[in-house]
């Protein structure tokens, strides 16, 4: 008996064109045939590629969404060969980084480590197209042994590998800690902690004294504390160092991003929400400037301003409080209060004055060199939905309901034509306890909107583990928020987009296979693309930054304004439920 075909809603300048696409449907009796097929014949669907679903070309224009109530999983295949020229359609394709393992240099004798099994799956990566991969380059390993006592051997054997495999490379300037689990634990150079054990006032504090040893307080910017350098000068003469060592890798293009380490995980935020000191999801976290020197600088702004009576908050509750069992974030709390405002105000000021700093030094460090900056801001998507954004204030983002707490800190990076990383790019809202008050699809639209509206590139991360369909479809609409677009650049995509983390459940057949075509989505379906020229236009000289903006022109950007507008799903999915099933089929082999 022969079933009805649906067709696939189109553009109206399409709806009379030969581009109607006719999608077979699934029937029950396929999957018992299935069940009777080898690995081999079954993988000839080629779910993770080519689409047995489809008949015929797109043609023109924009690809068609499947619309019809029983094809929202199909995915279109693009064939670039009967639109406009590659190059054209290159205008669409994102490249597609993978983490590294956080300690793939010993932190013990600053070696690489496995480096034979490394290799091996440098080439299996480079089999999926992906384009690079991303590496932690931790300030604890190479300035481990003294101050200015830079040793870099292990990384330019890293480097050296990855640019034998034919990959690319993002490389992060690591300032930061690392506690992973048992069996990663990256510190600050042993050096640092000598001063932090007379002087503990350079960690990040909360309101009970706790020190929190991820990362240098921002208070400690300016002071010279550090065998007379202050924090920014360390971190400035680290970059420099970088750039004169790894010269070649610059020079040769294997490099192609720096993303600037600005805070705990590398992001631009205070460390309100660590779990070392109990904190739990969704806790709303807590604030973290009781150090003296913060103390101290708060004091003279409140003075300043003209109310010498205004302290830090003593009513924001604990790392595991809800909203509104704290007077601070309450409804009609201490957070909407004149007091409150100031302390907001000052706190994510703050924040953005040590992001300048920074990103100032190491547009220097790297001036002349044809690479981008990166800096990366955390997807605090719990209490989004909640009226205080608690967790967000706790984290230095004063983002309310009628305060944009992000366009601010994108204007700031525009000064120095920095990329903006945003992570939980993967994350759907249902997925999402409903007492965390999550809003992560709405953050995302609000955050790439915000850079995309001071002129600077977005970038992208999944926050956590994802092998699933649903998760890199999510990925995939958000990466190109307005699908693809056949006559040239889409009206907006995210620069690069970079997978967490290279593993062995990666690896796994089935989970590799579904990456690989994942891959292949965020390429727009094209080919592999070794040179970034034809996609990243132009790539020129890093340029001095900007004349410094000043602060009351840098919150002129707190005026909130509606999000671009971003599909509701993608145009180029990796499979739906259907997909899943042949997934299942596939485990029974494996």
């Amino acid at each position: 008996m022969t079933s009805s075909i649906p067709y696939v809603s189109l553009p109206r300048q399409q709806r009379s064109s030969p581009a109607r696409v006719h999608l077979q449907r699934w029937h029950g009796g396929q999957q018992q045939v299935l069940l009777g097929k080898s690995r081999k014949k079954i993988e000839k669907l080629e779910l993770g590629g080519r689409s047995s679903f489809l008949n015929g070309p797109f043609k023109g224009g924009r690809a068609p969404q499947a619309m019809a109530s029983e094809t929202p999983e199909m995915f279109p295949v693009f064939e670039t060969d009967t639109y406009a020229d590659k190059e054209t359609m290159l205008a669409n394709y994102v490249p597609v980084f993978v983490m590294l393992p956080l300690d793939v240099v010993s932190v013990d004798d600053n070696t690489l480590k496995k480096p034979e099994e490394l290799r091996k799956r440098l080439k299996h990566l480079r089999k999926a197209n992906v384009d690079g991969v991303m590496v932690d380059v931790w300030w604890g390993i190479v300035e481990g042994k003294g101050p200015k006592l830079y040793d870099w051997s292990a990384y330019r054997d890293l480097f050296r590998m990855v640019e034998e495999e034919g990959l690319k490379l993002q490389a992060i300037m690591s300032f930061h800690n690392c506690v992973e689990g048992s069996t990663v634990n990256i510190p600050m150079p042993p050096w640092i902690l000598e001063v932090g054990k007379s002087n503990p006032d350079i960690y990040y504090t909360n309101r009970r004294g706790a020190r929190n040893q991820e990362y240098l307080t921002v208070g400690v910017d300016n002071q010279p504390l550090f065998q007379e350098r202050t924090a920014v000068e360390l971190y400035r003469d680290f970059m420099k160092s970088f750039r004169e060592k790894m010269a070649d890798f610059l020079d040769a293009g294997v490099i192609t991003d720096v993303e600037v380490g600005l805070g705990p995980s590398g992001e631009l935020r205070y460390p309100s929400y660590p779990a070392a000191q109990g904190w739990v999801f969704p806790g709303i976290g807590e604030f973290q400037c009781y150090d003296k020197y913060m103390k101290e600088e708060f004091k003279e702004a409140a003075t300043v301003a003209g109310h010498p009576e205004w302290d830090l908050p003593d009513d924001a509750g604990e790392y595991n409080a809800s909203p509104k069992s704290t007077k601070f974030f309450a409804a009609k709390g201490t957070y909407l209060k004149n007091s409150g405002k100031f302390f907001l105000t000052w706190y994510s000021n703050r924040l953005i004055m040590h992001g300048d700093q920074i990103l100032d030094a190491a547009n220097e460090a790297f001036l002349g060199c044809k690479v981008k900056i990166v800096a990366k801001i955390a997807g605090i998507h719990w209490w989004y939905k909640d009226d205080s954004h608690a967790a967000e204030l706790t984290a230095g983002y004063y983002n309310l309901n009628d305060r944009d707490g992000y366009r601010p800190i994108a204007r700031m990076l525009a000064r120095h034509d920095v990329i903006l990383n945003f992570t939980c790019a993967e994350m759907i809202n249902s997925e999402q306890i409903k007492m965390a008050m999550s809003g992560a699809e709405e953050l995302v639209q609000q955050v790439f909107s915000a850079a995309w509206r001071e002129g600077i590139e977005v970038a992208c991360e999944n926050a956590l583990s994802r092998y699933d369909r649903r998760g890199y479809n999510q990925i995939l609409r958000n990466s190109r928020p307005q699908g693809i677009d056949r006559s040239g650049k889409p009206q907006r995509r995210v620069f690069a987009m970079t997978y967490l983390r290279l593993s062995d459940e990666l690896l796994k057949m089935i989970n590799f296979r579904i990456f690989r075509t994942f891959v292949r989505r965020m390429h727009a379906d094209q080919d592999y693309c070794s040179d970034p020229w034809k996609y990243y236009k132009p790539i020129t000289a890093m340029q001095r930054s900007k004349a410094a903006t000043p602060i009351d022109k840098i919150l002129e950007a707190t005026e909130p304004t509606p999000p671009y507008s971003f599909d509701h799903e993608t145009d180029a999915s990796v499979g739906g439920s259907y997909a899943e099933i042949i997934d299942t089929l596939l485990g029974l082999f494996d």
